[in-house]
Parts: C-alpha cells; sequence; structure tokens
C-alpha cells in the first residue's frame, strides 16, 4: 500500500493557481484544526470578490511559514499524518500550485521570522508579512488526578513516583517541568512515562496533564474535554515568578483561566496565554491581494463567530504580530478604517 495518497487520489488536476488568477493556494491545518479553520473562513469570505481560496490541509505544524516563505509546493500526504484527528480519507487532494498565504499561531509566526525557537539555526524568514491577526486565547494549564491530593507541583516526586504525565511538547510546558525539576529523561529513569495524550489510551492513565499549545484548548485533540468530563481533576497555580518568566521567554502573555473554562475550575487562575493566530503571506503578495484579504475579514468578521473555535477581530490588535511587519496593502486598508494611525 502507498504511503501517499498521491498514488491512491492524486492531487487536484493540474490546473492554474495563484494570485494572478484568482486561485491563490492558502497553506492552512487540518479541517478541524485552527489554521484549517481560519483558512476555511478566508475561503468564504474571499469568495464575494471572485477569488477561489484553495486548501493545503497539511501544509502545518512547524512547516507552515517555511512552505509560505519558500513559495513551495505542499508536501505529499502521508497516511497517518493526523492519527486520531481526521480520518485520511477526509483529506481533500492537496492543491496543485505553490503555497501564496496560510495561517500560524502569532509566535509561530515571530520565531519563524526571526529564526528562532523551532527556527533556530534556520536563516531567518525575513520575506514574511502579516495580513491579519485573529484572537484566539490559548491557556496554559496544569493538573493532576484529584486523588493524589497534590496542590503544587513540586509535590508530584514526594507523593507518587513514578508520574505518569501528559504533555503537548511546546516549550513552554517542558519549561513548566524543568523549573519542578523533570524532564523525559526523569521521569522514564524512575519508571514513569511522558505521553502527548494523542493516543486514547494514555488518557486513561495518567497522573498530571501539562498543555499550553496544541492539547490546551484545539478542538482536533480534544484531551481536556474529555479528560475533565472523565476524571476530577485538580488545577495548579504555576509561581508568578515562573509565569513572568515564560511569558517572556516564549512571547506569551499573562491572564487568567477563565472560571468555568473546564469541569472543575471554579475561580479563573492566573497562567500564560497564546493570543491567537495570524493569516500571513510574503512581501512579493501584491498589494491589492493583501488589500482584499485584510478587507474581506474584517467584513465578515460574522464568519468567526460559527466556527468551533473561539475566534475574534480586534480592530486594535488586527494588525499587530509582534515584530512581523504588516503587508503594505493590508496597512492601507487598517489605515483607512482608522485602526492603524
Amino acid at each position: 500500500m502507498t504511503d501517499s495518497l498521491t498514488g491512491a487520489r492524486g492531487a487536484l488536476a493540474a490546473s492554474d493557481t495563484g494570485i494572478a488568477v484568482k486561485r491563490p493556494v492558502f497553506g492552512g491545518g487540518c479541517k478541524v484544526c485552527p489554521w484549517g479553520a481560519i483558512g476555511e473562513i478566508v475561503r468564504a469570505a474571499m469568495r464575494p470578490y471572485g477569488y477561489d481560496v484553495l486548501i493545503c490541509y497539511h501544509c502545518f505544524r512547524a512547516d507552515a511559514p517555511r512552505i509560505v516563505a519558500g513559495a513551495k509546493m505542499p508536501p505529499p500526504w502521508k497516511l497517518g499524518m493526523e492519527p486520531g484527528i481526521i480520518a485520511d480519507s477526509d483529506i481533500p487532494p492537496p492543491p496543485n500550485g505553490p503555497v501564496d498565504f496560510g495561517a500560524t499561531s502569532l509566535q509561530v509566526l515571530w520565531w519563524a521570522y526571526q529564526g528562532t525557537h523551532h527556527y533556530s539555526g534556520e536563516v531567518p524568514r525575513r520575506n514574511l508579512r502579516l495580513i491579519a491577526a485573529i484572537q484566539s486565547p490559548n491557556y496554559l494549564i496544569v493538573a493532576v488526578k484529584a486523588d493524589l491530593g497534590i496542590t503544587e507541583l513540586g509535590q508530584i516526586r514526594s507523593k507518587r513516583w513514578p508520574v505518569r504525565v501528559l504533555i503537548d511538547g511546546s516549550e513552554a510546558a517542558l519549561a513548566v517541568l524543568a523549573d519542578h525539576g523533570h524532564s523525559k529523561q526523569t521521569i522514564e529513569a524512575a519508571g514513569g512515562h511522558l505521553g502527548n495524550g494523542i493516543d486514547p489510551a494514555e488518557r486513561k492513565n495518567f497522573d498530571v496533564i501539562i498543555c499550553g499549545g496544541t492539547l490546551a484548548n484545539a478542538p482536533e485533540f480534544n484531551v481536556w474535554y474529555e479528560v475533565s468530563q472523565k476524571y476530577d481533576l485538580t488545577y495548579l497555580q504555576l509561581p508568578d515568578a515562573l509565569l513572568d518568566k515564560l511569558a517572556k521567554d516564549y512571547d506569551l502573555q499573562r491572564h487568567d483561566i477563565p472560571n468555568g473554562l473546564l469541569r472543575g475550575i471554579h475561580r479563573p487562575i492566573p497562567t500564560v496565554t497564546r493570543a491567537g493566530h495570524a493569516v500571513y503571506g510574503r512581501d512579493d503578495m501584491p498589494d491589492a491581494f493583501a488589500y482584499t484579504v485584510a478587507k474581506a475579514l474584517d467584513e465578515h468578521q460574522d464568519l468567526l463567530q460559527w466556527s468551533h473555535l473561539n475566534l475574534s477581530y480586534n480592530p486594535k490588535t488586527v494588525w499587530k504580530a509582534f515584530g512581523v511587519p504588516l503587508h503594505p496593502g493590508a496597512m492601507r486598508y487598517y489605515r483607512e478604517r482608522g485602526y492603524l494611525r
């Protein structure tokens, strides 16, 4: 059996793609992932302007900005790339043309632009340009099984060892472990386990969850939604000094987890959060197209409220993604609207 859907179903029939023929290719994520959902919104918003936006549903993860910055063709789809999230048969074939623009998180866009974090050692991708920042809070949440009697993460070693930890793999979550003297090596050396929770079996056999990235609030994984309903959890507050350090080191914001976000959260809990996602392109994108994308998303803000995600549009922040330059076409639109002065 081939490991690529290209052989089984093929790419889209060869045809013209690109901004010039109003068939731009958008690099997103799976159909229920945040960047895929934003791609669907962009496609719907651009339709009244005569654009047929083609979405690559696997131009995702840390490769997303690499693909957009390099105007690369969508990579081949391999069976099982999204285990437990969406069936391979539900993944449309990739567009048959280079990727013109896309979506990623605000932090990932900034790190790719600078050549830091995931992109350390790589040439900074200075040709990336912001078009619109879409708000979508993603909280770092730390919880333990309530029957462990743990009230502070440092108690794990003395209260229960070996420990079974689910973690999203983000740098911030790993830093939380490290701050408390733990790592993958120390946990496994003591007979414990460090998993990611994507495997449903892991969700039945855990002690601690530390998630502030993909697992935290992303519906495609459903880890928090599932375990908070099945198990009684104690949600832990991290020390302020650690939260301040996480915010500084990983470009996060200090905010509270809202009361009632998950079953068992009965008060606001101070933490750090990622603010949202970016629709972005390159500096060679025509000004008129970037202007139209910015305009379409503004005019069709209503599309955000019908997503399965908590998405919102803020005129005060739609033009900001840390130090990533705003595309001149988008800048012109926001200046005309008075959002940017």
